[in-house]
């Protein structure tokens, strides 16, 4: 084998390392997509909350704050995401529905803000929020500012 061939077997076995190598160095944490589902989870109609996780629950006790990523749960892999969501649904709301608003905006938030392709969005439903139970937590909620 002469010099030239040398030197293009090199090129091509440079290139392709950096090929495999084109990664752009930047790490997402599970609980940034999670936080990203969750704003664009309350942003549809028909969710009346989301499932309370106990973490989640202790988390949100403990610091006062809301926590946007209660009840999502994201399994990121490389490039590709998994997220599954668990809502309280509004009574009167058709849930088919409500779950693929959830899936489009979940999918379109998680891939514009970070670049991951989201593989699946599952919903589970895991309650009906009734327009009694409605009530009471306006109430509450009054009651707490009046204080």
């Amino acid at each position: 084998m002469d010099k030239d061939e040398e030197m293009d077997k090199e090129l091509i076995i440079n290139e392709e390392v950096e090929e495999e190598n084109n990664d752009t160095g930047v790490e997402i944490s599970d609980d940034v997509v999670a936080v990203i589902a969750g704003i664009a989870v309350s942003d549809v109609q028909g969710v009346a909350g989301m499932a309370k996780g106990f973490a989640g629950g202790i988390t949100e006790a403990l610091s006062g704050k809301k926590n946007l990523a209660k009840g999502i749960k994201v399994e990121v892999a490389g490039k590709e995401t998994k997220i599954d969501v668990n809502i309280i649904v509004e009574y009167g709301t058709r849930i088919p529905d409500v779950a693929f608003e959830i899936q489009s905006r979940v999918k379109k938030s998680v891939k514009e803000m970070t670049g991951l392709e989201v593989v699946s969005v599952n919903v589970h439903v895991q309650g009906v929020q009734t327009p009694q139970e409605k009530n009471v937590k306006i109430e509450e909620k009054e009651n707490e500012q009046d204080e």
